[in-house]
C-alpha cells in the first residue's frame, strides 16, 4: 500500500505560530482551542480514477480551509487525514484499519468510487462509524448499513436512476426507439449500473439485443464496437470507466458506428482533462453527470467554491474546471460538519440519528437523506455534448457544450436526435 498523504508540515506549522499568537494577544471569539478533530479517509490519488480523487482532495482541502477560517467544529480545529488507495479495492481495507487503529481519526469519510467504498464497509460495520461515502452507486443495497451515506444524487432507487434520464429522453422521442445494446466493464460500478439499465429498458419495453460485460483491463474497443454494430441497435448504454470510456468514444467514432442515440453511463466524461483530449468526438453522446453552472443549479456558496477552486486548479495539477467533484467533495465535509454541530459531539451513532433526519444546506443546495442513506430524491443529470469544436478546454466553461436534458427542473437546452444529427 503507499504510504501516506503529505503532512502539508509548514501549514501547520503556521498554525501553531497562529495560536501562540492569540494567547500573548488574546484570541478573537470563537477560535480554536483543544485537539484537532481527526476526520480520515481513502481518496484514489493514482490509478484509473485517479484525476477525479485528486479534483475531490483540492476541494476538500478548500473546505478545510474555510471551517478553519471560521473556527473549526465544536470549537476545534479540523484535520483531514488521507491516503491513496490507487485505485486499488484491495489497499482499502488496511486504509481506514490504520486510520482506526494508528491515527485515531475522530470521523471517517468514504472516498471516490462504488469499488472504493464497498471494500470499506466491512470495516466501518465492526467499528460502528458513520460512513459519508463520495461517489458509488448502490454500495448499500447489500449491506444495508443504517449509518451509511452517500453524496451521489442517485436517490432511493439508485441503480435504475443512474440511467433513467437517458431512457426517458429516448422513449420521447418520434418514432419511438425499439431496440439497445447494453455493454458495461465488469466491476462494481458498472454491474450496477447496467443491472439499472436492464431495468430501464424493460420498463420502456425495448428489446435488449446485445448485453455483455468486458474485462476491465481491455484496451482495444473495436471489437466490441463492431460487435454492438452488428446488431443494429436503436440505443447503445455503456457503463464504463474512465480509460474505457475514452476507448469506447474513440472507437466508435473511427468506426462510423452511429445508433440513433448513444452513452448514459460513462464515468471519465465529466473530467475536462478527458474532454480536452477527446474533442469533438463526444458531440452527440448523452451522458450522466451531477453538477454544471448552468442557471438553475447556481445554489448558495457554490461560486464561491469553484472560483476558490479553479484559481488553484492549475498550480495542483488537477481538473481544471472542477464541476463533476468539487461541489460533491466539498458538500461531503459540509453535510458531516453540520451533523456534528447539530449533535454537539462526535458520537457516530448520534450524528447517523441526526443525517437521517435532518436536511441539509450545501453547495449542492438541500439534501436529504432516505432511510438507506441515499438521497431521498434523484438528481442525476443526462446532458448532451453539443457544438464541441477543437480542444480547448475553455469552450468547456460554456454551457453550450453541454447541454442539461433531465431532470426538466434543471435542463438547459433539447436533445438532438438522432445521434449523428449532432456530429
Amino acid at each position: 500500500m503507499r504510504d501516506f498523504a503529505k503532512r502539508r508540515s509548514i501549514a501547520a506549522a503556521g498554525a501553531g505560530a497562529t495560536l501562540a499568537l492569540g494567547v500573548l494577544l488574546g484570541a478573537p471569539a470563537g477560535a480554536q482551542t483543544g485537539e484537532p478533530i481527526k476526520i480520515g479517509y481513502s481518496m484514489a490519488m493514482t490509478g484509473g480514477l485517479g484525476p477525479n480523487g485528486k479534483s475531490a482532495l483540492l476541494a476538500q482541502k478548500i473546505w478545510e480551509e474555510d471551517i478553519n477560517a471560521k473556527g473549526g467544529l465544536l470549537g476545534r480545529p479540523v484535520k483531514l487525514i488521507y491516503y491513496d488507495d490507487q485505485t486499488n479495492p484491495a489497499t482499502v481495507p488496511g486504509i481506514y484499519t490504520k486510520l482506526l487503529d494508528i491515527d485515531k481519526v475522530d470521523l471517517i469519510i468514504g472516498g471516490y468510487g462504488t469499488n472504493m467504498l464497498a471494500p470499506a464497509m466491512p470495516v466501518v460495520m465492526q467499528r460502528g462509524k458513520v460512513f459519508i461515502g463520495l461517489l458509488g452507486l448502490g454500495v448499500n443495497t447489500e449491506f444495508k448499513y443504517p449509518k451509511y451515506f452517500v453524496m451521489i444524487p442517485s436517490g432511493p432507487d439508485p441503480k435504475p436512476a443512474f440511467t433513467k434520464g437517458f431512457f426517458d429522453i429516448a422513449m420521447a422521442q418520434n418514432p419511438k426507439p425499439k431496440t439497445v445494446a447494453i455493454v458495461a466493464a465488469d466491476a462494481e460500478f458498472s454491474a450496477n449500473a447496467s443491472d439499472g439499465a436492464r431495468e430501464n429498458a424493460k420498463a420502456a419495453g425495448l428489446q435488449i439485443v446485445y448485453d455483455k460485460k468486458y474485462p476491465p483491463a481491455t484496451n482495444d474497443f473495436a471489437p466490441i464496437v463492431r460487435a454492438i454494430a452488428a446488431t443494429n441497435p436503436d440505443l447503445v448504454n455503456i457503463d464504463s470507466y474512465p480509460p474505457d470510456s475514452v476507448g469506447m468514444v474513440r472507437a466508435i467514432n473511427e468506426i462510423g458506428f452511429k445508433p440513433k442515440m448513444i452513452g448514459g453511463g460513462m464515468v471519465g466524461l465529466q473530467n475536462t482533462a478527458l474532454k480536452t483530449q477527446l474533442g469533438p468526438l463526444l458531440n452527440g453522446f448523452v451522458n450522466y453527470d451531477f453538477w454544471l453552472p448552468v442557471p438553475k443549479m447556481m445554489f448558495p456558496g457554490v461560486a464561491d467554491l469553484m472560483q476558490k477552486y479553479q484559481t488553484r486548479a492549475s498550480a495542483e495539477g488537477v481538473d481544471l474546471l472542477g464541476y463533476y467533484m468539487a461541489p460533491q467533495a466539498y458538500a461531503q465535509l459540509q453535510v458531516l460538519a453540520e451533523a456534528v454541530e447539530a449533535t454537539k459531539g462526535l458520537n457516530d451513532d448520534k450524528i447517523a440519528e441526526n443525517m437521517r433526519t435532518a436536511t441539509f444546506k450545501t453547495v449542492l443546495g438541500d439534501i436529504k437523506f432516505d432511510k438507506s442513506g441515499e438521497w431521498a430524491q434523484s438528481r442525476v443529470l443526462q446532458i448532451q455534448f453539443q457544438n464541441v469544436k477543437g480542444t480547448d478546454p475553455a469552450q468547456f466553461k460554456e454551457m453550450g457544450t453541454q447541454v442539461v436534458l433531465t431532470p426538466t427542473e434543471y435542463a438547459s437546452g433539447q436533445v438532438i436526435y438522432p445521434y449523428e444529427k449532432a456530429k
